[in-house]
């Protein structure tokens, strides 16, 4: 069950890293793409769809956690697997949105 654990942490990390630009541009009142644009992950998004939808996977990410064991405070193979989830999320959307 070790590694149910460890996709937990990655999925955790890939939902912070894509909070985190959904939030920052709905906050600064950017358009940003949205999954709910049309066409979908293309189109830009209102302001407060993008708060909303960065605030979801936010809450997505808190679920998984409070669903698992909690992550250690030392550094560990859990606090890597999660930073390689958010770092593989954040350079995957860095190349998609760049275009």
């Amino acid at each position: 069950m070790r590694w149910l654990t460890l996709i937990s942490r990655f999925a955790t990390g890939a939902f912070l890293a894509n909070g985190v630009p959904h939030f920052v541009q709905g906050v600064t009142g950017q358009l940003f793409p949205t999954p709910f644009a049309s066409p979908p992950g293309v189109g830009m998004s209102a302001p407060l769809v993008n708060v909303l939808w960065g605030s979801a996977n936010f809450i997505v990410a808190y679920v998984l956690l409070a669903k698992t064991r909690p992550v250690p405070s030392r550094l560990s193979v859990d606090v890597g697997v999660l930073a390689a989830g958010f770092v593989a999320t954040a350079a995957s959307l860095a190349v998609v949105f760049s275009r």
